[in-house]
């Protein structure tokens, strides 16, 4: 089964407090100061198409991907009364759709989930090769020094509305060699109308990354960083930042 695949019925559930428009926000800021005002945008790791729908209503032409099916089929009933813009499950390590976007955009750490040293190069390369020159790369991560400085602990989520509660149980397991966190998650889905509880296991690779690192990989690919910050601000990098944000341009 693949990640998300379980518990992708109640994903938006389990993140309605997740400060989706903050994000899209934040991100469409930093585009906007690379010059970058609209025009064809390519997400990838779409999700359910939540930051794609507030990114269209900004004037972009979202083409969205993600590897989890029944995750792409509720972006494409999302979109379902907005023409012109296209979702497809796909692997953002081998994506080739033979065209150029204006932005690539990746977040809710899409890029921490590309766990091997062979999986990071594959996916900036589909970054890369999606992008015209000029265009925009934005990503978010896990932040190694802040990940090694307050290392993630056992936590606890729930969540609820009117016919579903969900209860998520977060435990972490360190590969300190790998530069990964393996995330279990132990949720439990209760139906609010009959009480029956629905049990699911999924475990999460995630690693923690470098800025050298991370500009390494950029300008292999013909890409230069050109700001780095903590999530949703313009504070520079620090052991207090758990996850970070990098924006590159197609040189």
């Amino acid at each position: 089964m693949k990640v998300f695949d379980a518990y992708a019925a109640y994903y938006d559930l389990l993140y309605k407090d997740k400060d989706y428009a903050g994000e899209a926000d934040y991100v469409l800021k930093l585009l906007s100061a690379a010059g970058i005002h609209g025009g064809d945008m390519l997400e990838l790791g779409c999700g359910t198409g939540r930051h794609a729908e507030l990114f269209a209503a900004s004037g972009f032409r979202m083409h969205g991907v993600d590897l989890s099916e029944p995750m792409v089929r509720q972006a494409v009933e999302r979109f379902a009364a907005l023409p012109g813009h296209a979702f497809e499950v796909a692997d953002v390590r081998a994506l080739r759709l033979d065209r150029r976007f204006d932005a690539v955009v990746s977040l809710f750490h899409v890029f921490s989930y590309q766990s091997s040293n062979e999986d990071l190069d594959r996916a900036f390369a589909t970054a890369s090769v999606h992008l015209r020159s000029g265009g925009a790369f934005v990503f978010d991560f896990w932040y190694g020094p802040g990940v090694l400085s307050d290392r993630p602990v056992v936590r606890v989520k729930e969540m609820s509305n009117e016919s579903s509660t969900v209860l998520r149980i977060a435990e972490p397991i360190f590969f300190p060699n790998e530069n990964c966190v393996d995330v279990r998650y132990r949720i439990l889905l209760t139906e609010q109308a009959t009480q029956a509880v629905h049990r699911f296991e999924e475990t999460h690779r995630m690693r923690y990354l470098f800025l050298p690192e991370l500009q390494g990989l950029s300008a292999a690919h013909g890409l230069q960083i050109v700001g780095a910050y903590r999530c949703q601000s313009h504070q520079p990098l620090g052991f207090d930042a758990w996850t970070g944000t990098v924006i590159a341009v197609k040189r």
